[in-house]
């Protein structure tokens, strides 16, 4: 909503300005190598500019667009820099908020951390420090690069969380004191705000376990260590779900099955996938929809952590579109103790698509350029993916990684060569190993922290000490080259507040600074924060919005007609990122709130 008003002056001056320009007829050199959508055919240029004085011209009504594949990736490109050399917690967990801030936070166990509680502030902790004054947990403003500290009660350690539609994080589960735990946060303007603990408690311990939101607002909470279960938050009648698939992919002495990805289907079940084994998931009934086939390969969940993502949802007409679940990295069964004894194995190299709204779905599987084991997996404002984080041999563990793939790898989903799908980025300067994590940020950034393999904070070990940095990669989308393809939006119009019900259309305008939109070389789309830990950005999700017609209101100026998404299965009801993305570049974006 800030950023709206900061660029209403800016809406008016683009307005006035483009009465007296001229369009250029040149297209970028960006767009000779971008793919076309499924838009109408671009329409005559000439009457573009006989029309160039009108404020509205109408350009087209366009089809559904597919997700554009960004032309300009090569290998050695994107950009690393360094927001912060230390705030003084490991970035264990983080989870993005509407307001652009970042709950980020660590174990509680182990003692002291390297940033103080302010004066008086101080928890009981009988396993480390007994009065421990410093903080596990805090509040980063994205905007202005700043942090305070925040206070947990209880341990927090491999916890997980989801944010409901009131934009509050609900976190779950801990270690010890904090096993049953459920824990809020809820965002405000100044530095009130801070962490509450409910007196509820789950009903079964939860550590190691996977969150997701539900259309219906609750959050169901699946697995954990010798959790066998799902449960539901809000839990009224404190019911329990045996979940035999966990039990049954729980390996001897590894587990191998913690953290299960979760990915909610435009059907309303849950697609659950535990070690190499996956599954659909009626929860409102307690019922087991479908089997999937066993992924071909290497073990996927923890300690053999790969990383999975549910790719972009294309809509349409169609309250169902397809659906296909991506899964990469991994590491082979017996590679966590064989690492606990110093030999460290080869990480997976493969990763497996799978369309599961598919009457017969199988995996296709394809090779990364590099192998890794503790990879994140995010979905980009473009709808692509990139992989950051992790190493090339061992497993997720105490001491159990070895040699780190400090290049990212971006993966094309929409490009029809298998060959030319991923692509090695610019590499960081710093190990991310164990205990490390990643989340998009509204400008398109991808947010890096964490690293620490050892029992407690180690600055001083001779293999990757412990990291309480923060950086940012910009993908090349962001590079100064193409920022004459940039969007900037200008406002959202149909909308109170930004608030929007499912079904409902609304207007975008935004302006594109000196470049000529051609129809069918953008796409708008919406991305859900995530709650991301231990290499699974939990609720992750990335919609591409049915566009029904464009409007010309200045040469460089342009005016979109979008449908939310039909339902709170596609969507679950909270905010979202709004991006629009021109050529394979994405705009800064706004956050929207989707609404019942």
């Amino acid at each position: 909503m800030a950023l709206i008003k900061k660029q209403s002056f800016l809406f008016f001056l683009v307005i006035t300005l483009s009465l007296f320009s001229t369009p250029s007829s040149e297209p970028g050199r960006h767009n000779q190598h971008h793919p076309h959508y499924s838009h109408a055919p671009p329409p005559d240029q000439s009457a573009i500019f006989k029309t160039k004085f009108s404020s509205e011209l109408l350009l087209s009504t366009i089809s559904l667009p597919t997700t554009p594949r960004y032309s300009a990736a090569t290998p050695g490109v994107g950009e690393w820099s360094l927001l912060q050399e230390s705030v003084g917690v490991s970035a264990m967990h983080m989870q993005l908020l509407h307001n652009n801030k970042i709950v980020i936070f660590d174990r509680a166990d182990f003692g002291s951390s390297n940033l103080s509680l302010p004066a008086g502030k101080c928890r009981f902790d009988p396993r480390a420090a007994k009065h421990d004054c410093t903080a596990h947990s805090l509040l980063y403003d994205v905007d202005s690069n700043t942090y305070r500290p925040l206070m947990v009660q209880t341990d927090v350690w491999c916890s997980s969380g989801a944010v409901n539609s009131l934009g509050t994080l609900v976190q779950t589960g801990g270690y010890h004191d904090g096993y049953k735990k459920i824990r809020t946060f809820t965002p405000c303007n100044d530095d009130s705000c801070d962490w509450v603990e409910l007196p509820l408690n789950l009903t079964v311990q939860r550590w190691y376990g996977s969150d997701h939101i539900l259309p219906d607002d609750r959050v169901i909470v699946v697995g954990g260590r010798r959790a066998y279960s799902y449960e539901f938050f809000p839990n009224n009648d404190n019911r329990v779900f045996p979940f035999p698939l966990l039990k049954e992919t729980t390996d001897p002495k590894e587990e191998n099955n913690l953290y299960p990805f979760l990915h909610l289907l435009p059907d309303g079940n849950l697609f659950v996938f535990a070690n190499r084994r996956s599954l659909l998931l009626d929860y409102k009934n307690d019922r087991i929809v479908r089997e999937y086939p066993e992924i071909p390969g290497e073990k996927r969940n923890y300690p053999a952590t790969g990383s999975s993502v549910m790719l972009p949802l294309k809509l349409g007409n169609s309250s169902y579109p397809a659906v296909e679940v991506l899964i990469c990295g991994g590491a082979r069964g017996g590679a966590y103790l064989k690492a606990l004894r110093g030999r460290f194995m080869a990480a997976s190299k493969s990763c497996g698509r799978i369309r599961v709204t598919d009457p017969e779905p199988v995996w296709v599987m394809e090779d990364m350029p590099l192998r890794r084991v503790m990879p994140d997996m995010l979905l980009l404002p473009t709808g692509d993916v990139i992989i950051v984080n992790g190493a090339a041999r061992g497993s997720a563990g105490w001491e159990c990684g070895d040699e780190p793939v400090l290049s990212p790898v971006m993966y094309y989903p929409d490009e029809p060569d298998p060959a030319k799908r991923f692509s090695a980025l610019s590499p960081s300067a710093k190990p991310r190993m164990y205990h490390s994590a990643a989340i998009l940020l509204p400008d398109g950034r991808v947010l890096v922290g964490g690293s620490n393999p050892h029992v407690k904070y180690n600055f001083t070990a001779a293999k990757y000490p412990t990291d309480l940095s923060l950086e940012a990669f910009s993908p090349p989308y962001l590079g100064t080259e193409y920022a004459h393809l940039r969007p900037s939006i200008l406002s959202i119009d149909g909308t109170e507040d930004n608030a929007v019900a499912y079904g409902q259309q609304f207007t975008i305008s935004f302006s594109l600074g000196g470049f000529q939109l051609v129809p069918g070389e953008y796409l708008v789309t919406m991305v859900a924060p995530s709650f991301t830990t231990h290499s699974f950005a939990m609720n992750q999700r990335l919609l591409v919005l049915y566009v029904s017609a464009e409007q010309q209101i200045a040469p460089f100026a342009y005016k979109v007609t979008v449908h939310a998404p039909p339902t709170a299965n596609i969507a679950p009801p909270g905010y979202y990122m709004l991006f629009v993305v021109h050529q394979g570049v994405p705009c800064h974006s706004v956050w929207i709130k989707l609404h019942i």
